[in-house]
């Protein structure tokens, strides 16, 4: 009796090896054993609450820098597009004394306009995203340090916090919810929300096909009619989005943002998504990875502190966690590869 080969290739073992974030998934697993064995408190409660907070300020990003990265593009811009969203909204609000979910939806809309014009240059002109972004990033860098000098003849802005708006508007954003006497802050919500809906429409949509498709070979998707200017311009747009989510929680957790605040962070979000399993190459990862990535982003920072080592060990160990998780990805990848 000869054995089907519809049945080998839905066999669990082969989905299994194939699913990008297995790597990850390992890897999160021993760094929680680790620090569980190693970092005292590092099981309680109000530890892993707030080791899901670390993440989740990391997650929210990484999720459409995933989808991004998917479609074979990457952004350097994201983590100044953060304090750019928030502080869009703050100023408004101030200077125009408004309601500060006008400032809000302002924010909203300046956030995905740069995503736009990220998407727009792209497509248009055919640059490296890395020269793109780049480009995006110092010119952000700038306007967020000058306009804020400018306009508040500070580095910082002005608070907002006894303004019309401002206590609903940090409930959705910033606030904190009690489950079973632990502090749950609002963002881990947001986080896995994201999450899901970023799962839905790479698995569930003709979009997720034409994500992949893009990231995998443009030219060939173009040619069956993927409309590829258009789902890069959208992802560049969810990175906006995932921005203005992340810099409306930086805005209402301080009530006032530093102007310099965000560089370097769109590395994070970028390891995070490596990490997860997300090529540098597009065509492969998934919107789960990302949230793995920065799971481990939160444990290893949070677990060096309930450790009480040095925490200039950190980066260190980021480091060795990108070079660990992208060979055990590589690894993992051929293997389902050699299973096919």
């Amino acid at each position: 009796m000869t054995s089907d080969e519809r049945i080998l290739r839905s066999s669990p073992l082969r989905r299994l090896l194939g699913r990008p974030e297995l790597g990850s998934v390992v890897g999160a697993l021993a760094v929680f054993v680790f620090f569980a064995v190693l970092a005292d408190g590092f099981l309680r409660p109000t530890s892993l609450s707030t080791v899901l907070y670390a993440s989740s300020t990391i997650g929210i990003m990484a999720v459409p820098v995933a989808l991004l990265m998917i479609g074979g593009e990457f952004d350097l811009s994201a983590g100044v597009l953060v304090t750019s969203s928030a502080l869009v909204s703050s100023m408004f609000s101030y200077q125009m004394t408004a309601n500060t979910w006008v400032g809000v939806g302002v924010s909203l809309l300046v956030s995905l306009a740069i995503g736009a014009f990220n998407g727009y240059v792209l497509t248009r002109t055919r640059l490296p995203s890395f020269i793109v972004t780049l480009g995006t990033f110092l010119m952000l860098t700038g306007l967020n340090l000058g306009l804020t000098k400018l306009i508040d003849s500070t580095v910082s802005t002005k608070s907002i916090a006894d303004m019309e708006g401002f206590a609903s508007a940090r409930a959705v954003f910033a606030s904190t919810l009690t489950v079973g006497g632990v502090d749950i802050k609002v963002t881990i919500l947001w986080w896995l929300a994201l999450v899901a809906v970023a799962s839905w429409i790479l698995l569930r949509t003709r979009v997720g096909n034409w994500i992949f498709a893009v990231g995998g070979n443009k030219d060939a998707a173009r040619a069956v009619g993927v409309p590829v200017e258009k789902t890069k311009i959208g992802l560049y747009m969810g990175v906006g989005l995932g921005a203005w989510i992340s810099g409306q929680h930086l805005l209402f957790s301080y009530d006032v943002v530093q102007s310099g605040e965000g560089v370097g962070n769109e590395l994070i979000y970028i390891i995070a998504a490596v990490i997860g399993g997300c090529l540098i190459t597009g065509g492969y990862g998934s919107a789960v990875g990302s949230a793995v990535g920065a799971l481990l982003f939160g444990m290893t920072s949070k677990g060096i502190v309930f450790a009480e080592w040095n925490p200039d060990w950190f980066k260190f160990f980021l480091g060795a966690m990108l070079l660990l998780a992208t060979l055990l990805n590589a690894w993992v990848r051929k293997r389902a590869e050699a299973t096919k």
